[in-house]
């Protein structure tokens, strides 16, 4: 299939961009079929790129190949996974079983992404494109990667047109028997568990590693609040790193009970084991919105996307300086905000600049100690693909 696209999406894709949209595509060689290859050319003649197809997306086109033409065949596969994995050598050791093995676009498999967990693997689809090509590269996966099972999660956009067109379902195991129950995986020596078949994401937050262990450092001596706790991976490595107590905020009663099973399996850590864990299950927002009875020494904000599409970008911004706003009130002086955002529509400098403002508008002195991005195992590589972004700041002792 034959395709022409407007003149800023050629600009975009020499620049290395990985999306066609719909509204860009001004000739095609014929209809075109979700999973097929579409080439696209420039009004020369000349090659552009090569891609997958998604008659049912916005994004009609992700970009395997762009620059000069190459063949797209089993070989190509192999090696395109051997680059993600290389990419990823000498990154984690023995005390880390989970981490990313392929972050879509950013590693050349557009809409797709491969978690290991221990000796399971999850493959996560975010467009139809892949399912007609679901069997090769699982089996490629399988003798290369030599799981204990291999398990299918699909993003519930795609969910019905998978069942009905290719009988493929969320939670579908495509190779190995059921887990008796959670996944159980390490992150620097602590055991985690994650929900695999039905849980969020592939079944727990992987992305957010290098800033728990930046709360495990900040955690000594401190009572934390973890906010948005979800299954806790930020109030384990507080507990591991010497915390005094620590409040995990929720409103799902399953996340909670999941975070309580996260820190059993932690009990044979004296430091875990001896740190009090509350859980309080509340809305945040209304929670924090309360009376400030008692002050923390360490507050983690971690919500959920705010938003999840472009238009909802500005109102992201506001609710995200509220409720930086809402929590320093709890905040002890020399207590340190960790303010988390995974919100792809808002950018790094509109997060940052909401907590500063937050801040500055608190009337409490306070210094900034860092910002974080994207770990290594999650790069991002264009505009889109930046959605995780975390900023630090600490009060001033003085008032």
């Amino acid at each position: 299939m034959k395709l022409r696209v407007s003149a800023a999406a050629q600009r975009a894709l020499r620049q290395g961009h990985p999306w066609v949209f719909a509204e860009a595509i001004h000739q095609a060689s014929r209809p075109g079929q979700t999973g097929e290859l579409a080439v696209v050319y420039d009004r020369k003649d000349r090659f552009l790129a090569v891609g997958l197809f998604d008659a049912d997306s916005p994004i009609r086109l992700r970009v395997l190949a762009a620059g000069r033409p190459e063949p797209i065949d089993a070989s190509w596969w192999a090696a395109r996974l051997e680059r993600a994995l290389e990419r990823r050598r000498g990154l984690f050791d023995r005390q880390t079983t989970g981490y990313r093995w392929i972050h879509g676009e950013n590693d050349g498999w557009p809409g797709l992404v491969l978690d290991r967990y221990d000796r399971t693997l999850v493959l996560k689809l975010y467009t139809a494109a892949w399912l007609p090509r679901l069997g090769e590269i699982a089996a490629l996966l399988i003798e290369r990667l030599r799981p204990e099972r291999l398990v299918l999660r699909l993003s519930r956009n795609i969910r019905r047109l998978a069942g009905a067109r290719f009988s493929s379902t969320d939670g579908q195991l495509l190779h190995g028997g059921p887990p008796a129950g959670p996944v159980v995986f390490l992150e620097s020596g602590l055991r985690l568990e994650a929900d695999i078949l039905r849980g969020q994401k592939t079944g727990f937050f992987l992305d957010q590693r290098e800033n728990r262990r930046m709360i495990e450092g900040l955690a000594r001596g401190r009572r934390v609040l973890d906010a948005f706790s979800f299954s806790g991976g930020f109030s384990v490595y507080a507990a591991r790193g010497g915390a005094a107590a620590v409040t995990q905020l929720e409103l799902s009663a399953h996340a909670l009970a999941g975070a309580g099973r996260n820190f059993a399996l932690n009990r044979d850590n004296a430091a875990v084991a001896s740190c009090p864990r509350e859980a309080v299950r509340a809305e945040a927002f209304e929670w924090l919105g309360g009376q400030a009875q008692r002050r923390f020494d360490l507050i983690v904000l971690d919500p959920p996307s705010l938003a999840k599409r472009q238009a909802e970008g500005p109102g992201a911004i506001r609710a995200y300086e509220r409720l930086a706003r809402l929590a320093l009130a709890w905040l002890a002086p020399g207590g340190i905000l960790a303010a988390c955002s995974c919100s792809a529509h808002v950018s790094a400098e509109q997060f940052f600049g909401a907590v500063r403002r937050a801040v500055a508008r608190s009337g409490r002195p306070a210094r900034e100690l860092l910002t974080t991005g994207h770990p290594p195992d999650h790069p991002a590589v264009f505009p889109e693909a930046r959605y995780l972004k975390a900023i630090f700041c600490q009060l001033r002792t003085g008032r």
